[in-house]
């Protein structure tokens, strides 16, 4: 790990975008304790601590000064910066929930059987999904919570419509995987009767049979992530 302390790396961060990496440039107290959003105090301790460490060097020019970060400086920045590249290289590219398997009250197979969904789950997702949802109870906070993106990130989204009965809500369709075998849909329902707990699955195949699962069934949900 870079010799940095944590509170430095901001004050770098600005002076590299200012240009001190190969000039001295002009800095007040004030203006840097602003663009890192603490006092003028701070941003003083600050460039005194980087300067004695090395970082940075700093020349008076009457009441004012300028400053240049040090290659010893500029180096430690450019190791930080490679360390963050490589997490944030690495980190899951996939959500997982956890839950067991519970009945439903027999809705979604009415849903899915509307022509207003069939036609654009043909046209989006390529397949028309077996007739039924099935529902997974997350028991665990962090997979709840871990769920409720969904609600805001981009699906495959399957548009509302009305027919001369009533108006249907969207659907956002996300593929996924259950238990590393079978492929799914993990549906986002504008309108649903379930808390934030259940999490609604649809697929090609009758999962519940073809997996030979029931009630309290242990699953494992992987949804890739892009981006």
């Amino acid at each position: 790990m870079t010799d940095l302390k944590v509170q430095h790396i901001l004050t770098l961060t600005q002076l590299i975008a200012r240009g001190a990496r190969h000039n001295f440039v002009p800095i007040t107290t004030s203006y840097l304790g602003k663009s890192i959003k603490k006092s003028q105090q701070s941003a003083s301790k600050h460039l005194r601590e980087l300067e004695e460490d090395g970082f940075i060097e700093r020349i008076m020019n009457g009441r004012k000064f300028s400053v240049k970060i040090t290659s010893k400086g500029y180096s430690e920045m450019v190791k930080l910066s490679s360390i963050l590249k490589s997490s944030l290289n690495s980190f899951p590219s996939f959500v997982e929930l956890k839950g067991t398997l519970v009945s439903g009250m027999g809705e979604g197979a009415y849903y899915m059987s509307l022509k207003g969904y069939t036609k654009q789950f043909k046209s989006k997702i390529n397949y028309i999904p077996f007739p039924g949802t099935l529902n997974v109870k997350l028991h665990e906070k962090e997979y709840i919570e871990a769920a409720q993106q969904f609600r805001t990130l981009n699906g495959v989204t399957i548009k509302g419509f009305c027919d001369s009965k009533r108006t249907y809500g969207w659907v956002k369709c996300f593929k996924g995987k259950l238990n590393n075998s079978i492929d799914c849909e993990l549906i986002i329902l504008e309108r649903t009767h379930h808390d934030d707990s259940i999490i609604e699955l649809i697929s090609k195949t009758n999962i519940r049979k073809t997996a030979k699962l029931r009630d309290n069934s242990k699953l494992t949900i992987r949804i890739p992530i892009k981006g």
